[in-house]
């Protein structure tokens, strides 16, 4: 065989066996949050709203204060008060102290420390699996006005700032 009909065959059978171009897909946008345990069900606070994620750090109790205000601590030169979430929405704590962790808030210049039972990393849902009539017990549905569903469990949002401007946050005076 002639080298320039060996090519022209190589190229041939080449056109034969090549993959399909791929097809023009549409992009899907994401929402990302910081998903967590609290009290037995997963929610997902958004990642704008959660400075860090800390293992409960040493406490200094202070006097006068409610039962859900666990104390202050000092995390890198600054003055966190911690709050066990469970308890400041009048709900039982289903976890081990190994496993809980304190997601910090920034709001304005001041942090604020919320125990939940156990953080799930960072999580990611489809922009257009929003849902906007999660099925929550009363004492989060002040907190939480949608959620985001994947591979059949539910994922309601929990509104870190919000709570975090409620009245019965900032009121832990005895």
């Amino acid at each position: 065989m002639h080298p320039f009909a060996l090519l022209l065959d190589i190229a041939e059978r080449s056109r034969y066996n090549a993959s399909d171009l791929p097809q023009q897909t549409e992009a899907v946008s994401y929402w990302r949050g910081v998903g967590f345990m609290l009290a037995g069900r997963h929610f997902v606070a958004d990642m704008g709203e959660v400075a860090e994620i800390l293992q409960p750090p040493r406490l200094t109790k202070v006097p006068g204060v409610r039962n859900w205000v666990l104390g202050v601590a000092n995390v890198r030169g600054r003055l966190v008060p911690v709050m066990d979430l469970a308890g400041l929405l009048g709900l039982p704590s289903k976890a081990n102290w190994r496993s809980r962790r304190v997601l910090v808030v920034e709001q304005d210049d001041h942090l604020s420390g919320l125990l939940v039972d156990a953080v799930l990393g960072m999580q990611q849902f489809p922009v257009d699996g929003r849902s906007d009539t999660p099925a929550l017990e009363p004492a989060f549905e002040k907190f939480v006005s949608h959620s985001y569903e994947r591979d059949g469990r539910e994922w309601p949002v929990f509104e870190l700032r919000e709570l975090i401007q409620a009245p019965e946050f900032l009121e832990i005076a005895v």
